[in-house]
């Protein structure tokens, strides 16, 4: 009798289990018990197709589906609640998660619908592939796809998509196999269980700015979602601060979407809704706000279309951006608009630029500050799966085929938007991988550089570990990812005696040619400013405000040179009895009192600085170093001072209102003992002596 009963336990196990994995149809008989509950899950169901039919269309023709997947999920659900062993409805939830920000919910319900009937729908094995794409199972992704391929035998266009998968799974392991030199870390401290997107970091990568649907003070949608507003945070000691609302007036109601920010820090690209459509805007730092947002005009944000992903060119003689267009199903193309004038910002017709577009969305965009680099996401080319972030290079006014940034940078998830740091080290990105803390997080990519030697190559592996964006003065060895020929000039301008904030022009000049190359302002809040210097030029900086002294400073960057950050507070002085400047942008002829023409632009900067202020006297004085006798280096000093006093003279300044007068090595500023405090010591320096 005992064994007798162990065969019946047994055998009602094997029945139940059985029974279990059966597909459970939604059929009243099925539910004779929860009337009410099966009534709801069945109008659930049939509003959730609705919407579910609509969304799939959206993606058959390349287009966003907006909320359509999200409004369907919350349906099936209802109807998951009573019968979560229904092949269909965990089917059709799977496919909801893998067009939302968090695909990684998909896979459990695509392998139970796989599990309990893999006929349950046309698309299953289509989207049974698409989740084993995601666990990385990518011969079984294949394999899957191939069975969706054998019978699905419809004369429509989705076998693209299916040939796009099959090419994606191939890309993956080929990538996998030979993966990038850098790590891939979820920045925590900005991410939150919401979605984090689209990051803009400051050139030197002090400041972060992006975007975020976490809760705010505004209204959730009508599926619980709030609006993106625009966030920032500054890198401090070592991590992120606590991370806030942009200032100003950029934040609406509606979704606020950070683009770019320029290489200077003063101005940004956006895109909201306006009139139906994804719109591109532009939004100034005015002191310490941002001013509200200016849609940008026809040519680049048109009523008919979305635009988004806007990038500004190098120069900021262009923009670079994404549109859709609803006559075709090749999602989002990129574009670009020039100007013809800066100052009318009269844009030209946008032109597509075909070599760097897909059959997929194509877009956001990232352009490098070298003019010829160009960042760029894309559902296309040469995908692992999803969104990749792919790099093109313009030689010789053509751009190339967009090349795979390589894994881990790139997965089978959505990996979009990149914005390195200047250094080229460093830079952040936005993906919905598995292991986050939610939706779209942000992350930090670190480049080790190329190969080295065992033990220095542990020991850079340890440094990059802790390394940080740039927050002081010194110049910052590079790690050779591309070459970065690059100088970052940062810094801000202060009054020397009370240290507030004085708004400053800013002059940059070619002082091979004399020409400006760029004015701008500094902030007037906080008198901060940043500018990148390319190499290969000798430049004169010229700094101004009204009331003050003009302060000058000479970069020499010769052709070829590394990255360098150079931090600097200029302290601008008072015109007043007894302020003293040294104009660095002076140059002689070795061991002469010749004046060289790359000095005229320093030279009429003081001509202008004298005629402006008619009550200025001043006494020009030259400096020489400890190098050589006495008497020679006060001899050489007078001359120069001599030269500076003459040249003022011939443009109309009266001798009586100028000294000269050389000091020779008595009065050093910096120690004699080292070449770098000796070049300081050999100056020419002008101070008011009457007002």
């Amino acid at each position: 009798m005992k064994l007798k009963n162990t065969y019946i336990i047994a055998a009602f196990s094997l029945i139940a289990g059985f029974t279990f994995s059966q597909n459970v149809e939604f059929k009243r008989s099925n539910f004779k018990d929860q009337v009410d509950e099966y009534k709801a899950a069945e109008d659930a169901i049939d509003k959730g197709e609705e919407l579910f039919e609509q969304g799939s269309a959206a993606i058959f023709e390349v287009r966003d589906p907006g909320l359509l997947f999200e409004k369907a999920r919350k349906q099936f659900m209802i109807a998951q609640d009573l019968n979560p062993d229904n092949a269909l409805n965990n089917f059709r939830i799977g496919v909801c998660y893998i067009h939302s920000t968090r695909p990684y919910e998909a896979i459990s319900y695509l392998e139970k619908a796989h599990k309990l009937d893999p006929e349950c729908d046309d698309f299953l094995y289509y989207y049974h592939g698409n989740a084993l794409q995601l666990k990385g199972e990518f011969d079984k992704a294949v394999e899957s796809y191939r069975k969706f391929e054998d019978a699905y035998r419809k004369a429509d266009n989705f076998s693209k998509f299916v040939t796009m998968r099959k090419r994606e799974c191939d890309n993956a392991k080929k990538y996998k196999s030979d993966p990038e030199r850098c790590w891939v870390d979820n920045v925590s401290a900005l991410n939150t269980e919401y979605d984090e997107i689209a990051p803009s970091i400051t050139t030197d990568g002090s400041e972060i700015i992006f975007s975020s649907n976490r809760k705010n003070g505004n209204s959730p949608n009508e599926v619980g979602m709030y609006d993106h507003d625009i966030y920032t945070s500054t890198f401090s000691e070592g991590k992120w601060d606590k991370v806030k609302p942009i200032r100003g007036s950029v934040n609406s109601k509606e979704n606020d979407v950070v683009n770019n920010l320029a290489f200077d820090g003063t101005k940004m690209l956006l895109h909201k809704e306006k009139d139906g459509y994804e719109a591109v805007f532009e939004s100034m730092l005015k002191g310490a706000d941002w001013s509200y947002p200016e849609v940008l005009p026809r040519q680049i944000s048109t009523d008919r279309t979305n635009d988004m992903y806007a990038a500004y060119s190098h120069d900021g003689w262009s923009i670079f951006f994404a549109r859709g267009n609803e006559s075709r199903s090749n999602g989002t193309d990129i574009m670009y608009s020039g100007m013809r004038n800066k100052m009318e910002k009269n844009y030209g017709a946008a032109t597509m630029i075909s070599q760097v577009n897909s059959k997929f969305n194509d877009g956001p965009i990232y352009m490098a500050i070298d003019g010829k680099t160009m960042y760029l996401a894309s559902q296309g080319h040469e995908s692992l799966g999803g969104y990749d972030i792919f790099v093109s290079y313009k030689d010789q006014g053509v751009w190339s085929k967009p090349k795979n940034m390589g894994y881990p940078i790139n997965t089978p998830y959505d990996d979009f938007f990149f914005a390195p740091t200047a250094n080229g080290k460093f830079a952040y990105i936005t993906s919905n991988r598995a292991g986050g803390k939610g939706g779209f997080d942000l992350y930090k990519v670190t480049f080790w550089g190329p190969p080295k030697q065992p033990i220095v190559d542990m020991e850079d592996y340890l440094l990059a570990s802790i390394a940080k964006p740039i927050k002081d003065p010194q110049i910052e060895e590079t790690v050779s990812v591309n070459k970065v020929s690059l100088t970052v000039f940062k810094g801000k301008t202060i009054d020397a005696i009370s240290r507030d904030a004085v708004q400053a022009e800013i002059e940059i000049t070619d002082n091979s040619t004399g020409d400006v190359i760029e004015r701008f302002t500094t902030n007037s809040a906080t008198g901060k400013f940043l500018l990148s210097l390319t190499a290969g030029k000798n430049y004169g900086i010229a700094v101004k405000a009204d009331g003050y002294l003009f302060h000058s400073e000479n970069f020499d960057i010769p052709k070829g040179s590394a990255y360098n950050l150079i931090n600097k507070t200029i302290e601008l002085k008072n015109i007043a009895v007894g302020s003293k400047i040294a104009l660095r942008n002076i140059f002689f002829d070795v061991g002469k009192a010749t004046l060289r023409s790359e000095s005229n632009a320093e030279l009429d900067r003081l001509v202008k600085l004298l005629k402006d202020v008619p009550s200025l006297k001043v006494e020009i004085s030259g400096h020489t170093d400890n190098t050589g006798s006495a008497s020679l280096n006060e001899k050489l000093s007078q001359d120069r001072a001599e030269a500076v006093v003459n040249y003022l003279k011939g443009k109309g300044i009266k001798a009586g209102r100028l000294t000269a007068k050389g000091y020779g090595s008595s009065r050093p500023v910096a120690s004699n003992n080292t070449s770098d405090g000796r070049q300081e010591n050999r100056r020419t320096e002008f101070e008011i002596i009457e007002n």
